[in-house]
């Protein structure tokens, strides 16, 4: 992917490669405006297009964190971080799992509705979100 460090939310669409977002884990989350949301963890495709579709970040106390739920369209890349679309706080009140979880098929559509997104299930009743 090819990424900018500035803004980029809604100017142009941005794709990552799979392999590419991949390499990214670790690395810092960002809102727009550049405050730290917390680590990105894992990469979530699209069963659909097999395009990273949604990440998990880190976030919570040292001693109980969660993952939340972030989307990846439009996201930018900079030196260490990755910058979404969406503010710290709607990120950290995303639905969420144990760092050790998995997101439960039937929670798969409050993901995508706590940021307006439209759901679909795959053609024949299949998930939307896989890990990767």
């Amino acid at each position: 992917m090819t990424g900018d460090s500035g803004g980029g939310c809604g100017k142009k669409t941005c794709m990552f490669e799979a392999a590419d977002i991949r390499e990214w884990r670790g690395h810092d989350v960002v809102d727009p405006d550049g405050h730290k949301i917390g680590e990105l963890e894992a990469v979530y495709v699209d069963t659909v297009t097999d395009l990273p579709s949604f990440g998990t970040v880190t976030v919570g106390l040292p001693t109980r964190h969660r993952l939340v739920f972030v989307p990846l369209d439009n996201a930018t890349v900079g030196p260490g971080y990755l910058k979404v679309c969406f503010g710290k706080k709607q990120v950290r009140d995303a639905p969420s799992i144990g760092t050790d979880g998995e997101l439960p098929a039937g929670d798969e559509e409050a993901v995508f509705s706590h940021y307006g997104l439209e759901y679909a299930q795959g053609a024949a009743g299949e998930r939307r979100l896989a890990r990767r």
